[in-house]
């Protein structure tokens, strides 16, 4: 396994990837030291690159699926339902506690940043 610094978008995304493949390891094993170094490594540079006081928890949700490769049929399924994905998206409807604890557990992202009011678009 080649461990690097992350510098680029396509870093972060590779770094992402392989977390989400180690994901679950046991910590005292080759793969969960892996893992370790690169949550750290992303943690590092996520605080430089993707401030969380600069966006709202949509914009957070969009970045995150785009840097991810998901899709808004990937936030669909984990929503259960491909209105709700929309609305969320389209800033029509809140993001419940549920919701966030779902994106926090599934994907990753800091509960902290999708907690966040934000406004909704009126019809």
């Amino acid at each position: 396994m080649d461990i690097r610094p992350i510098v680029t978008p396509e870093d972060h995304r590779r770094a992402l990837t392989l977390i989400e493949k180690l994901w679950g390891a046991d910590a005292h094993s080759r793969d969960g030291r892996v893992l370790d170094i690169l949550a750290t490594l992303v943690d590092a540079y996520e605080r430089e690159h993707l401030p969380l006081d600069a966006a709202d928890p949509v914009d957070i949700l969009k970045t995150h699926m785009e840097m991810t490769g998901r899709n808004q049929k990937d936030l669909a399924a984990l929503l259960g339902s491909p209105s709700r994905a929309s609305e969320i998206l389209n800033r029509r409807r809140a993001l419940t506690i549920e919701m966030a604890y779902k994106l926090h557990r599934d994907w990753g992202i800091p509960a902290e940043a999708l907690i966040t009011p934000y406004e909704l678009t009126r019809a």
